[in-house]
């Protein structure tokens, strides 16, 4: 099973832990088992021709030597690790792996004799470790893209030549995070997130509002962004792309697009789809927290056959509330509902069936119609919503265990327990603005007077570049 730590600037820092007796002495034996020259010496079984400072200095020669752009962590560490129940394999078994490993991930192809430098190391019976330098060694930046996804295609390919256990399927329902080099980028332009992290939320709202491919098209345009279309021969829209104004490339020359497909999985027009449900009238619409517990009782008695547009339905009805939420609890409703979106894809599930969804897209077409939930009743209103939400995400968090779905559930978990605490904070506050004496009061919801995100600003200013050099704390993540 390949699992991908952080990256990191510190080459010597992770070389020292590797090599190292571990945080609690369960490194045993390190090694070196293969490298980018196999013939390198091990610094831990001849110390007198290899250092593990050395050895250091050999990786990042080719960062050094970049003539460009250095990247702000240059060192990318991944695992390999085998089931329990699986055999000890032995280092040329593991070394084996490790050079297939490196050529999926794009950091060493089969054959190149330029691509990045990057060593191997065992220190237990049943992983390794793989650390390179994101720098080749003619002078240009790797290609790593999706790189865990093909690792883990290149896993099962051993793990059947080697009867090894499988591991649990790629399910492909994990958000896309931004590339390295968006992420410099964002900070070079002294942005608080990269142009793909604003654009996924900004598109994810739109399109848990919409209800046909003109409104869907129409509220991006209203959130400010730039959209562009694409149509088959007939003319029909088949796809569409956007971009953040200011946001360009190649010296300014042409806009950054990113299609629906690239922003996450059920961002492609055909999968944004599926979730349109018709316009509701105001007759439809009642308190939101009320549609909310009706679908959370229904979501908690979904067979195994349902509950994947219920879930879907719950994805785009927190992101709806993140957008708005308060100001007090803003943040925790984000981070909830960024975190619930893997559990909003149920892995494999391609129809969006549910009993409870119609309820939930009804409670999300309320809160359009209500974005200050604060403003007629108060705290009580948010804590209405908010626990609401709780009871919803329990519900998913109890169907997904229910499909053995682990990742999903963990994901769901995390975001019930966000939600808590932001009602948590709405409890403070109303302890502590409440006057003694209070009169009971109706909590009214009144129309927005406009639809749509607020407008993202344009990318301006372009601050000095930061120093390239190491930072205190700047290491690698590690994983044992």
């Amino acid at each position: 099973m390949p699992k991908k730590g952080e990256q990191g600037a510190d080459t010597a820092g992770l070389l020292a832990y590797l090599f190292g007796p571990g945080d609690h002495d369960e490194h045993t034996d390190p090694h070196l088992i293969t490298a980018w020259d196999p013939d390198l010496p091990c610094p831990a079984r001849n110390p007198d021709r290899m250092t593990l400072s050395a050895l250091a200095l050999l990786l990042d020669a080719p960062v050094d030597a970049l003539r460009g752009p250095k990247p702000a962590e240059h060192v990318w560490h991944a695992s390999v690790r085998n089931a329990p129940t699986d055999r000890i394999l032995t280092d040329t078994e593991w070394a084996t792996v490790a050079a297939e490993m490196v050529h999926a991930a794009g950091i060493a192809p089969h054959g190149d004799e330029h691509g990045c430098r990057w060593v191997a190391v065992r220190h237990a019976p049943d992983h390794i470790h793989i650390v390179a330098t994101l720098a080749r060694q003619d002078g240009r930046h790797p290609r790593i893209r999706g790189d865990i996804p093909n690792m883990h295609t290149a896993a099962r390919g051993f793990e059947t030549a080697w009867g090894l256990e499988p591991m649990s399927p790629l399910d492909q329902t994990a958000r896309r995070a931004p590339a390295t080099g968006e992420k410099e980028k964002a900070a070079r332009r002294g942005l608080v997130e990269p142009a793909r992290a604003s654009l996924q939320r900004t598109v994810r709202e739109a399109a848990a509002l919409a209800t046909d491919d003109t409104d869907f098209l129409t509220r991006l345009r209203d959130a400010g962004l730039r959209v562009r279309e694409h149509h088959d021969h007939n003319g029909t829209v088949d796809g569409y792309a956007v971009a953040r104004p200011g946001d360009r490339a190649d010296h300014g020359s042409r806009p950054v697009w990113f299609s629906g497909r690239t922003l996450a999985y059920d961002l492609s027009l055909p999968r944004i789809r599926e979730r349109y449900g018709p316009a509701l009238t105001p007759e439809n619409i009642t308190r939101a927290h009320t549609r909310i517990r009706e679908a959370a009782a229904l979501l908690a008695r979904a067979g195994r056959t349902e509950g994947a547009g219920d879930v879907a339905a719950l994805g785009d009805l927190l992101a709806v509330a993140a957008a708005t939420a308060p100001a007090a609890v803003r943040d925790k409703v984000r981070a909830a509902a960024t975190r619930f979106e893997q559990a909003s894809r149920a892995p494999g599930a391609r129809t969006l069936d549910g009993t409870a969804r119609t309820r939930f897209k009804a409670a999300t077409r309320a809160l359009e119609h209500a974005p200050r939930t604060a403003r007629g009743g108060g705290a009580p209103a948010v804590l209405n919503l908010l626990l609401a939400l709780i009871e919803a995400v329990e519900a998913a968090t109890a169907w997904h265990r229910a499909q053995n779905h682990r990742a999903q559930t963990t994901a769901a978990a995390q975001a019930a327990v966000l939600l808590r605490e932001a009602a948590d904070l709405t409890t403070t506050g109303a302890r502590t603005t409440t006057p003694r004496t209070t009169t009971t009061r109706t909590v009214r919801v009144t129309p927005a007077p406009a639809r749509g995100s607020a407008p993202l600003p344009p990318v301006t200013a372009v601050p000095p570049r930061p120093s390239q050099g190491p930072h205190p704390g700047s290491g690698p993540g590690r994983s044992r």
